[in-house]
C-alpha cells in the first residue's frame, strides 16, 4: 500500500494532483523553488522542501534533488505532473532505483513513445496508420545529417513538417513550403530542439494540410487490460501549441471513433504501457487518420475527458501504481454530455502573445453550474518570467455543445484577472466564433478566423472608457458612496494608457459624471464604487464592472475588455526614450539566448539583434530605427530583467546633416 505521494511539479497540475490524493487518504510532499515559496500548491501539501534557485534545470529538473526530498520526507511514491520530468525515462528509472513508485509507465515505454523517429517506426510495425516521412536512413540510426533529410525531401514533397524527434509543444517543428527555406529552417529547428530537450535529432513528415488534431485518452493496467476513455479535439492551435480542447470531438462519428480507439489501444499494448497515455493523431477532411505521437502522462487537457464520464483520472493513475486492475471495462465507459477547456495565460493577444510578468492585484474565478477551473495562482501572487504562463485552466461541461459554450463564455467575461494582461477576451471570442459554434476548427482555425480579429489589436480606448476610469479616479481608491452627495465640482485629470497620454475634465454633480476629452463628452452616472466592483448606470442600462486600485494605476475590467490606466496629473513631465529613439530594451525578464550582432555594426530598423528566451517561448528583440550599434550591454546566456537596456543605436549621419 502507498501512502505518502511527493509531487514532482509546480502550479496548476501539483494542486490538482494533491486535492485528489488528499481525497484517498494519502499524505502529499510538495517541491518548490525559491521563487515558488509562498506558491499554492506547497500551502496544500502536507509537507514541502525546497530543490533550488529559480531556474528550471537547478530546480524542478534537478532530479537529484527532488529524490532526495523523497528521502527526507519519507514519500513512497512520485507523481511527475506534466512538464519537466513527466516524460523523463531516466528520472522514472531512478525512482525505480531509488525504491520509489512512479506514477507513470514503465521507463521503456517513454524511451520508446519519447522519440518520434522510433515510436514511428514501431507503430508501423503495430499497424497503426503513420504520417509518410522520412525517419532516417535505417532504423538503427539515430540522427540523420541534414544532407540526408534534403535528400529525403524531395522524394516526401512540399510542404513538409521538420519536427524534432524529442519534441513536443511545437518547439524544433517547422512547416517548409518550399526547397528553398528548407536548409535554414533545419538550422533553426536544430538549434531549437537542442536548447529545449538538449537533443538535435529532426524527423521529416509529409504536411497533412488544415487537418483536426484528435487525441484518444487511454488507460493500461499491469493485468494485461487496455481501454481508451473518449477522444478530445486539440484543432485550434497557435504556434502548435493547444488553446481549446474539447470532449467529444464535433467531428467524431461512431464509427470513426471505433477505429481510432481501437488503434490507439493497439499502440498501448505494442509498447506494454502501464497508466495514462494519449496517442494524439491527424485527421484529414475525409476523417482518414494518422499516428502523430503517443504522451506518456497525464495531459493538460485531461479534466474534459474527467467530466465528460464521470471519472477522476489521477485517481485511475494511483489505482494502476498500486497493482489494482483498471476501474472500468471498454463497454462499461460511457460518454455524457460535452466539455470545452480553454487555457488562460498571462500574454496579451494584441502584441503577439508577448508573456506577461507582473502581481495579480486580483483574481477571482467565476463560479456555476458546470464550471470548473483549475488553477496554481492567487491573488496576490507574482507572475514571474521563470515559468509557463498559463494562470488557469477554465472548463466548462454542459447537457450539449451549446450549453457547454454559453456557460464557458459568461465563465470568462465574469472571472476578474487585474494586474497582468491575459488572452481572457481572446478566448471567449474564440468560444463565440460562428464557425467554431458550427464545429468546423481545424489546426488553420485562427490564422483564416483570426486575423483582424479586434482581440488580436490594442484596445480602442474610447470614451466611454475614459469616463468610466476618469469617475474612478475622481472618487478615490474605494469611496463607499461616501462622495455621492458632494457638492458639484470640476477636476481636471491626465491620464495615460499604454498607447496614450489624454487630458480630460470630470465634472461631477452628485453620482452624475460629465467626461470631457478633447471635442468628446461622455455622461454615465457611477452608483457605487466598493470592494473592487463599481455599479454605473451607461444610457440607461445598469451594468457592474470590476476594478482594481493600486497607487496612480486603475486596472479595469468593462465593456468586453481589460484596461489599464494610470493618473499622471501631478506628475512631471517623463524624460523616458520613445519608440524609435535607439535605446532597445528587454520586453520581458528571460535569458538571452542568441547575439545576432556585434558592437559597431550597422542596423536597420526591424533588423532582430537579440533573442530572449522566457516562459518557454522564444522572443527577438528587434532594431526600432536605422543606425550604428553603438552600445552592446549584454552576451550571451544573460539573464535580463524586464525593461533592462540591451543594446543603444545611433543614427547615421546624412548627407542633409554633414552639410548643416
Amino acid at each position: 500500500m502507498l501512502k505518502k505521494l511527493l509531487i514532482a511539479n509546480r502550479g496548476e497540475i501539483a494542486v490538482r494532483i494533491i486535492r485528489t490524493a488528499k481525497s484517498l487518504g494519502y499524505h502529499t510532499v510538495a517541491v518548490f523553488s525559491e521563487a515558488d515559496a509562498s506558491a499554492l500548491h506547497v500551502e496544500l501539501a502536507d509537507e514541502a522542501v525546497c530543490i533550488g534557485p529559480a531556474q528550471v534545470s537547478a530546480s524542478y529538473l534537478n532530479a537529484g534533488a527532488i529524490l532526495e526530498a523523497a528521502r527526507k520526507t519519507g514519500a513512497d511514491c512520485v507523481h511527475p505532473g506534466y512538464g519537466f520530468l513527466s516524460e523523463n525515462s531516466g528520472f522514472a528509472r531512478a525512482c525505480k532505483d531509488a525504491g520509489l513508485a512512479f506514477i507513470g509507465p514503465p521507463e521503456a515505454a517513454i524511451e520508446l513513445m519519447g522519440s518520434k523517429r522510433r515510436s514511428k517506426i514501431a507503430m508501423q510495425e503495430a499497424g497503426v496508420p503513420v504520417v509518410p516521412g522520412f525517419e532516417g536512413p535505417e532504423a538503427s540510426k539515430d540522427n540523420a545529417s541534414d544532407k540526408e533529410l534534403i535528400a529525403a525531401a524531395k522524394n516526401i514533397g512540399y510542404p513538409l513538417m521538420i519536427k524534432a524527434s524529442a519534441g513536443g509543444g511545437g518547439r524544433g517543428m517547422r512547416l517548409v513550403e518550399k526547397e528553398a527555406d528548407l536548409e535554414d529552417n533545419l538550422k533553426r529547428a536544430r538549434s531549437e530542439s537542442k536548447q529545449a530537450f538538449g537533443d538535435d535529432e529532426l524527423i521529416l513528415e509529409k504536411a497533412v494540410i488544415e487537418p483536426r488534431h484528435i487525441e484518444i485518452q487511454v488507460f493500461a493496467d499491469r493485468h494485461g487490460n487496455a481501454v481508451y476513455l473518449g477522444e478530445r479535439d486539440c484543432s485550434i492551435q497557435r504556434r502548435h501549441q493547444k488553446v481549446v480542447e474539447e470532449a467529444p470531438s464535433p467531428f467524431m462519428t461512431p464509427e470513426l471513433r471505433a477505429a481510432m480507439g481501437e488503434a490507439a489501444v493497439k499502440a498501448a499494448l505494442a509498447c506494454h504501457y502501464e497508466g495514462a497515455g494519449t496517442v494524439e493523431f491527424l485527421v484529414d477532411k475525409d476523417r482518414n487518420f494518422y499516428f502523430l505521437e503517443m504522451n506518456t502522462r497525464l495531459q493538460v487537457e485531461h479534466p474534459v475527458t474527467e467530466m465528460i464520464t464521470g471519472q477522476d483520472l489521477v485517481a485511475w493513475q494511483l489505482a494502476v501504481a498500486e497493482g489494482e486492475p483498471l476501474p472500468l471495462k471498454q463497454d462499461e465507459i460511457a460518454l455524457n454530455g460535452h466539455a470545452i477547456e480553454v487555457r488562460l495565460y498571462a500574454e496579451d493577444p494584441a502584441q503577439n502573445f508577448t508573456p506577461q510578468t507582473g502581481t495579480l492585484h486580483r483574481f477571482e474565478p467565476a463560479e456555476g453550474d458546470g464550471i470548473r477551473f483549475d488553477s496554481g495562482v492567487r491573488a496576490g501572487d507574482d507572475i514571474t518570467p521563470h515559468y509557463d504562463p498559463m494562470l488557469a485552466k477554465v472548463i466548462a461541461w454542459g447537457k450539449n455543445r451549446d450549453e457547454a459554450r454559453r456557460r464557458l463564455i459568461r465563465a470568462l467575461e465574469n472571472t476578474a484577472v487585474l494586474g497582468t494582461v491575459t488572452n481572457q477576451h481572446f478566448l471567449a471570442r474564440i468560444i463565440a466564433n460562428e464557425s467554431f459554434g458550427r464545429g468546423e476548427a481545424t489546426t488553420a482555425f485562427l490564422q483564416t478566423e483570426f486575423q483582424n480579429d479586434p482581440s488580436m489589436t490594442p484596445s480602442d480606448i474610447g470614451i466611454r472608457e475614459l469616463a468610466l476610469a476618469a469617475s474612478l479616479f475622481s472618487q478615490g481608491p474605494d469611496s463607499q458612496q461616501a462622495w455621492s452627495n458632494a457638492p458639484a465640482t470640476v477636476t481636471p485629470m491626465k491620464l495615460a494608457t499604454t498607447e496614450q497620454t489624454l487630458d480630460v475634465l470630470v465634472r461631477a454633480n452628485n453620482s452624475r459624471m460629465t467626461v470631457n476629452a478633447g471635442a468628446d463628452q461622455y455622461e454615465l452616472k457611477l452608483v457605487s464604487a466598493e470592494n473592487g466592483r463599481a455599479c454605473i448606470i451607461d444610457k440607461g442600462v445598469r451594468q457592474v464592472c470590476q476594478y482594481h486600485r493600486q497607487g496612480d494605476h486603475l486596472y479595469l475590467q468593462a465593456f468586453g475588455q481589460t484596461l489599464t490606466f494610470q493618473d499622471i496629473t501631478h506628475q512631471p513631465a517623463s524624460g523616458n526614450a520613445a519608440s524609435g529613439t535607439g535605446q532597445i530594451k528587454a520586453t520581458m525578464g528571460g535569458a538571452l539566448i542568441d547575439l545576432l550582432v556585434e558592437q559597431g555594426q550597422t542596423v536597420k530598423q526591424g533588423d532582430t539583434l537579440v533573442i530572449l528566451e522566457a516562459m518557454k517561448m522564444e522572443h527577438p528583440v528587434k532594431a526600432d530605427r536605422d543606425g550604428t550599434l553603438t552600445s552592446l550591454r549584454v552576451s550571451r546566456g544573460d539573464q535580463v530583467k524586464r525593461n533592462q537596456l540591451l543594446a543603444e543605436i545611433t543614427a547615421d549621419e546624412t548627407a542633409e546633416d554633414i552639410g548643416r
